[in-house]
């Protein structure tokens, strides 16, 4: 009914616009008002033009919303997440997915055999779908199928959009800390494989169940959540990423509390840090009578310029851990399997498009990343720090976009570590988003 009450407005209008303009010209006029009437009748064909595009987004359907990268970042998402943002009202489906093939060296950095093989693996086929239910409420989720074979949703919340500087957020959320965790679209960070300390340390992709507020003022914008917090019953002496609760029936005896804050400086280019802290013993270990909180504090700073086809991104994280030894013995970790009671890792990448001042939509992007992880920077007294654990990854590669949704990656890795096991290894990817 909108469609065809607009479009009669609109013939209306035309009709008695164009009947006007002939009956000025049908009376003799000095030549004076002879040009008024050539303006006037100009002025109803730009008014014709304009009535004509109104009448083409009334036939597609409503016209969307902008919503800039800028926004996006500040709301915690990437491109195609966004898309329900960019909606008037109703469902929005959008996704992404990419493959990954990988091809390891024979011998590792001490020149002993591995046989490691070869793998080629479907990683994620990915569906955010949302509903705008008017112009306050809006609900988003990504759902994934990973390695072709399990799904899992990554996040599922509501937000409520009182104001631009105050928004409200409840549900499964992605978060917000890092370059990668909530910006993890394959065409959007350079590298066929996520980079070892946001795999690590900030174990991406990181959601909980939460709530929360963010927004933005200015050249600022800011994430904060109480979520539930990590599981000490997860962790090694890899890092924390076995400590995800994903959502799944999660223990909350121990909630946690995660802030971001961003600076905008101009257009491509924002700084900022994130902070998380909770109990992660979730009630579970009990040593000497006395129960457990396994404390966790992960601290990074980030930072990211893209202008004129310059990509330089960097990123430092820590983590410290209270109550280690105890955990250790509480789940029978000895030697070097102790999970590390202080943890670091950073990275510097850059990437430059060389198409970048000549086709558009089109990329070609060579990069470097250096990158420096230890996951046991620190173990408590009786214990004794890995060697493999304290790593170092250069990472050469080439970025293609033929067209901006379709990204083709492909890298070498050169893996260093204390113990000289290192082992080197070819990617490839391919991703797609829409």
């Amino acid at each position: 009914m909108k469609f065809f009450a607009s479009l009669t407005v609109i013939v209306f209008v035309t009709f008695f616009s164009i009947l006007s303009a002939f009956a000025q010209q049908q009376t003799p006029q000095p030549q004076s008002t002879q040009q008024e009437t050539q303006q006037q009748v100009e002025e109803i064909q730009r008014k014709l033009d304009v009535l004509a595009a109104e009448l083409e987004k009334l036939r597609s359907g409503e016209p969307e919303l902008e919503v800039t990268e800028a926004r996006a970042k500040g709301l915690g998402l990437g491109p195609s997440a966004a898309a329900i943002y960019r909606k008037q009202r109703g469902v929005s489906l959008a996704g992404y997915g990419e493959m990954l093939y990988e091809n390891f060296a024979r011998t590792n950095e001490s020149s002993a055999r591995v046989n490691r093989g070869t793998q080629l693996d479907f990683l994620r086929a990915v569906f955010y779908a949302g509903y705008r239910f008017d112009n306050k409420f809006i609900f988003n989720s990504e759902i994934e199928l990973e390695h072709a074979n399990e799904i899992s949703v990554e996040f599922a919340y509501i937000d409520y959009l009182a104001h631009p500087s105050f928004n409200l957020r409840g549900g499964m959320v992605l978060v917000p800390m890092g370059l990668t965790n909530e910006f993890h679209e394959p065409n959007v960070f350079l590298g066929a494989r996520r980079t070892e300390t946001e795999t690590r340390i900030i174990p991406s992709t990181w959601r909980e169940n939460g709530f929360g507020v963010l927004g933005s003022a200015g050249k600022f914008s800011y994430r904060t959540y109480v979520i539930s917090g990590l599981n000490a019953g997860g962790f090694t002496a890899d890092g924390l990423r076995g400590g995800r609760q994903k959502g799944s029936r999660s223990r909350t005896t121990d909630p946690a509390f995660v802030g971001r804050l961003d600076f905008n400086p101009v257009p491509g280019a924002f700084i900022g840090g994130s902070f998380y802290t909770g109990g992660s013993a979730q009630n579970q270990f009990q040593v000497d009578g006395r129960t457990l909180a396994v404390q966790t504090t992960i601290g990074e700073i980030h930072g990211q310029v893209q202008m004129r086809g310059v990509d330089v991104r960097g990123l430092f994280a820590r983590a410290n851990l209270d109550d280690v030894a105890e955990l250790n013995r509480a789940r029978n970790l000895t030697g070097l399997s102790s999970v590390g009671q202080a943890m670091q890792g950073g990275y510097l990448q850059l990437g430059y498009n060389v198409l970048s001042q000549i086709r558009e939509n089109s990329a070609i992007t060579p990069y470097y990343r250096f990158e420096k992880v230890n996951t046991h920077e620190e173990v408590p007294s009786g214990f004794s720090s890995d060697p493999v654990r304290d790593g170092t990854f250069h990472t050469v590669g080439v970025e293609f976009k033929p067209i901006y949704n379709v990204v083709v990656k492909t890298d070498y890795q050169v893996q260093r570590n204390a113990l000289k096991t290192g082992l080197n290894q070819f990617n490839i990817s391919l991703g797609y988003s829409f």
